[in-house]
Parts: structure tokens; sequence; C-alpha cells
């Protein structure tokens, strides 16, 4: 049997295995020149790009909040500072379960239902998803009991911060206003207006008052840290630093004691109190009554504080000396006969007989005066003295409703002062204050769509009608009067000081108005307003003892109308429906520096509510003195009460 033996081809083989060998190097020649190439794009095309990408993972960039400026009344008194403060925060994308970990958490440290309320509040308002606050001002023994038990709950640290506090509370709150937690709307403002990337880091911004309208001064320049990270994001060291640089200080014009005794001198009123200095326009003092406490908007106002302060039937949310529009009343009187004088529709020497009525010509309706039987003879210094209603019904009837429109004007009423408080417009102005309103032909035409008619006027003759003020607009008029004509925009910053070198700025404001009126004429109605404050005018009890002469005028403002013929008896109407007290005044008389206006709600006579409030407030800013109470001052009975 033959076997058959199969002999290699080692050739063959040869060529196969040289063949794979070829193409495997050659794979792999392919796959290193990509590599290659790859590399080469990197390293050479992107590069820049990459070390870019490198450096950002490897370098972190920390904002440094800078220190909030400060607010110093006239004499150096804060009125809104900084503290350092601990404050308790949870960052609820690193917390499993929020709700489970703040009941934990009270039991280390006590967290209230409104503290609760205020922390669901503030996340779902926050437009980052860092840290919220669960409780602020923390003790240091609150600070000691968490340390020890931090590493229980991964999300929740305690930071120290700076806290704004406002030592004067509802004393200054319609003044200072308060700062507030950033929002969507300002975070869409501040983009609009490039600031977005100087608040980085920045929780607060101005929100009302001064803190909002002085807010780019306030708030400083923002640092920045550059800080190497490790791969698990914890610091390794500080790379480089650009310190944050502190916000300005403001420097009111506002005496703070001087404010202190104007609040405490309205007692239980409401209304609002605004002096100023005729010679230049400096605010002394502002008030609003009531009040209420800025500190509870800081973190967020929890809802019960809410509805309380928004539900209130005072409003206390209501900044009544920039907002509030009122009736003038007879405080309007002196300008009034200021324009008869003007206009020579009157003249000093010019009796009218006052049965206590007016009547309109071709008319029998009857306008009465305030005092049954009326005041006889009256010539225009009389007129002031006792605010005889009938002198002024027959004046804005001779003058006309256009002449009183366009002399009022020139005085700021239906105008906005400009003042310098509230949200600051593109242009620089303050969209803050209501403009009141002065009632004129066109006006009624465009907003009722009728005609004027005679008997309109005759009612804006004594400041009742259509016509209304705001405090601030008043008091502007005042101190335009006291200094002659010669008005100045009211403004409560009278000095910026930079946290800079050498950068300090005066704030100073040019004379906006020049009446340029008659000396004489002037000088008339200033005598007559001194004796509105003496035996037989209106406020005589409010220069009792004064060692210096006042001039002022007092007003009432209806809040509900009377029938013809029906007597205003204060005991039988609702308190919050009885007539308003004014008072202007300014002293001392001969060389004026404080002009004030003085509104009373529902005080009734201006002569016995807002008269002696302002009697406190002139003898401490002209005298250094706190003065006695004026309820122990008798009321001269025989006054007249307008």
């Amino acid at each position: 049997m033959k076997r058959h033996v199969e002999l290699k081809n080692h050739l063959r083989e040869i060529f196969h295995f040289r063949l794979r060998l070829a193409v495997s190097i050659g794979f792999t020649m392919v796959l290193m020149a990509i590599l290659l190439l790859r590399f080469a794009y990197l390293q050479l095309l992107r590069h820049d790009y990459y070390q870019t990408l490198a450096e950002n993972n490897r370098i972190s960039i920390v904002p440094i909040v800078p220190s909030r400026g400060l607010i110093l009344d006239r004499n150096g008194v804060e009125m809104a500072h900084n503290y350092s403060g601990y404050t308790l925060e949870i960052s609820p994308s690193k917390v499993a379960n929020v709700d489970a970990t703040i009941d934990e958490l009270a039991t280390l440290v006590p967290i209230g239902a409104r503290d609760r309320k205020r922390f669901k509040k503030l996340s779902s308002e926050s437009h980052n998803l860092e840290s919220v606050v669960i409780r602020n001002r923390l003790t240091d023994e609150e600070v000691a009991r968490f340390a020890a038990q931090q590493y229980r709950f991964p999300g929740v640290e305690i930071k120290a911060r700076l806290l704004r506090d406002y030592p004067y509370a509802d004393k200054a709150s319609h003044l200072i206003g308060y700062i507030g937690r950033i929002n969507e709307t300002d975070v869409d403002q501040l983009e609009e207006n490039d600031l977005a990337a100087n608040y980085r880091g920045s929780d607060y911004i101005g929100k009302t008052g001064l803190e909002q309208s002085y807010e780019t001064e306030l708030h400083g320049i923002t640092g920045i840290e550059q800080v190497e990270v490790d791969s698990s994001g914890r610091a390794v060291r500080l790379l480089s630093r650009t310190a944050p640089i502190s916000g300005n200080t403001l420097v009111l014009s506002i005496d703070a004691k001087l404010q202190e005794i104007a609040e405490q001198a309205f007692g239980n009123y409401r209304g609002a109190l605004v002096a100023i200095d005729p010679t230049n326009g400096e605010v002394l003092a502002f008030v609003s009554k009531p009040g209420y406490d800025p500190s509870l908007f800081i973190d967020g106002i929890d809802e019960q504080s809410w509805e309380e302060l928004n539900n209130s039937p005072d409003h206390p949310l209501n900044n009544r000396a920039l907002r509030g529009q009122y009736p003038s009343g007879s405080t309007i009187k002196p300008f009034m006969a200021l324009a008869g004088l003007f206009y020579k529709t009157r003249s000093p020497s010019r009796t009218i007989s006052d049965p206590g009525y007016f009547t309109l010509p071709g008319s029998s309706h009857q306008y009465r005066d305030w005092k049954a039987g009326g005041h006889g003879s009256v010539d225009l210094y009389k007129s002031i003295v006792v605010s005889c209603d009938t002198y002024y019904y027959g004046l804005a009837t001779e003058l006309g409703i256009d002449n009183i429109y366009t002399f009022l004007s020139r005085f700021g009423f239906g105008k906005k002062t400009g003042i310098d408080l509230g949200k600051r417009l593109d242009n620089g102005e303050f969209e803050s204050e209501s403009s009141g309103l002065l009632p004129s032909q066109e006006w009624k035409m465009r907003r009722y769509k009728q005609k004027w008619y005679a008997g309109d006027t005759v009612s804006v003759g004594i400041g009742q009608g259509y016509s209304l003020v705001t405090p601030i607009q008043l008091a502007y008029a005042v101190a335009t009067l006291a200094n002659d004509g010669v008005g100045y925009r009211p403004h409560l910053v009278r000095e910026i000081r930079s946290a800079r070198a050498n950068e300090n700025r005066a704030i100073t404001v040019p004379p906006d108005a020049n009446m340029k009126l008659d000396p004489d004429d002037v000088a008339l109605v200033k005598r007559a307003m001194v004796a509105v404050t003496q035996p037989g005018g209106t406020a005589v009890a409010a220069s009792a003892g004064a060692s210096y002469q006042i001039a002022g005028k007092t007003g009432t403002a209806q809040v509900v109308g009377m029938k013809q013929g029906e007597k205003y008896d204060a005991s039988k109407i609702d308190e919050r429906h009885r007539d308003h007290a004014w008072f202007i005044a300014f002293a001392p008389a001969d060389k004026p520096k404080i002009a004030l206006v003085v509104l009373a709600e529902n005080g009734g006579h201006g002569g016995g509510t807002a008269a002696p409030i302002a009697r406190k407030v002139m003898d401490y800013y002209l005298l250094g003195k706190i003065p006695t109470p004026l309820a122990d001052v008798p009321e001269d009975k025989d006054a007249p009460h307008d």
C-alpha cells in the first residue's frame, strides 16, 4: 500500500506571511499618521482653545462682593450701615431632601415658620442655584452647635456676610428705603444697562428710597480672585487678587435728630412732613407716617408680615410725602394773594365785604365761608390772617383759571419737584413722586370732555375742587416763597464720599426758579403770614413763647363733601373721614433758615394739630433744644378755624 506524503509550499506560506505583515504594518502606519495628524491639529491649530479650557479647569474665578457704602446724616450719624454676621444657607441642588434637612437643622438651630416660608419664596425666585438663606443673624452659640454637627448636613453651610442694618428702622424707612434679593427683573435691567458683570456674586440691590436712587454709588466695584483648583474643585493656591472697591458713602442733608423729633411729634397721627433749607434746597427732614421696618425686606419678607403691611388701613408702605395727593385747602391762599397782586387784580388797600358767603355773578348758588356771618370788611392782609374764604372765591373768579394756572405752576404746583428719591431713569431724573394736579381748561376737556365752568374756578381759589398737591410739592412752593421767589430743587444728598482718594463730590443745585416778584408784594404776604401765628390768627398756638418769629398758614382739606347748609362736626364723623390738617411755615420770618410743611391726615384744624408739630421741629432746628410738649399750651378759643 502506497502512502501519500503532502509536501508544504514554503514559498507560498512565506508570501502570505509577508503580505499579512505588510498589511498590518501599513494599517498601523495609517493609524499612526491619523494620530499624528490629530496631534498636530490639536497642538498647532487648536492649541489656544484647549489651553484656555485647561486653564479654566485649573483656575477658578471667584468674585469678591464689595462692601456697600454707608448712608450718613449731615452730622455723620449712620442711618444705614453694614455689620458682620453669620447666615445658615442651603444649596438645594446639593441636598436630596430639603424639607427633611430643614427639620433636622431645626433641632440644632431655631427655624420658625416665617423662616421656612421665606426660604421657599427665595428658592423659587433665586436667579442662581448656589445657596439660599434659611436663617440669618445667627448667634455664636448657634454657630457652634451647627459646626459640631456640620458633617451630617452636606449642602448646608454657615457663611460670614456683611449684613445691612437700618438703625432708625421705621423712623426713616420712606427716606432711606431698603435693599432686597436680586430677582429676575433686576437681572434683566442689569444686563440691559451692561452692569451684570459688576454684580457677579452679589445677592442684594437697592429696591426703594435712597438705596435705590443711588444704587450705582452705593454698590461699589466687584473684585476678583484667581484660584488654582485640583480635579475635585478644591482650592490649591491663590494665583492673583484684584481687591473690590467699597461703595461710596452718601452724606445727606437730613439731620437725624431732627428727623427723629419730627417722627415722634406726630404721635398717633398719620401724615407727612418735609422741611427744607430755602436758601439751597437741602431737605432737613422727610417724614411719612406711619413707616415700616426696612429690615423685613432684606432677605425677602414673609407672607404674614407682607399681609400685615399691605392690608393695614394705615397704609404704611405709602410714601405720603412723595406720592400722597391731597387738596391743599387754605395753604394755597398766600400764593393766590401773590397772584392777585402780580396781575393787579387786587391791591393791598382794596377791601371786600364778607357776609359769610360768595355768590357767583349770574348764579344764585352760594359758596359758604368757614365762618358763619363772615368777617366783615376784609383786605388782602386780613384775608390771609383770618383765612377768609369769601375773599378768595371772588379773587379766583376775577383772576380766571388761566391766570391761576400760569402763576401757580411757576411755584411748582402740578409738577414733580425732581427730588433725588426713587428709581433713577436713563435721563438722570427720578421716577418716584406724584405730580399733584393743577387744573386748567385744557386738562378738564382732555380728562372729562367737558368745558371749564366759572364754578370750577371758585373752588380752586381755596384749594379745593379739582386741585391736588403733594407735601413735597407744597414744601418746595413754601421754600420758594420764603426765599423771595427764588426756588431750588429739593435734594437729599449733599456730598458723595468716594472710597478712592480725592474723589469726593459736593452736591449743589443751582436755582431752578426765579419768580422776579415785586419785593413789596412778597413783604406784604410774609407780614400777613407772621400775623397768622399771632393772637387773632389761625395758628396762634404755634408761636406761643417762641423767641423767633414764625410765618405760617393753616389749612383744612375736606375728605368728604358737606351738603349745602350742613355744619361740620368732627365728633359725628368717622375718624378716617375727618378733614386733613395742614400747616406751612418758615422761620425766622425775617431771614428764613427752614421752611416746612406738615400734613396730619384726618387731623381736623391745622392750627390745633399740624402747627404744634411744626413748632417742635423749628424749635430744635433753630434753638438746638427739644421743645416742651405743646399740648400744655392753651389754644386761643377766639382764633379763627379755617
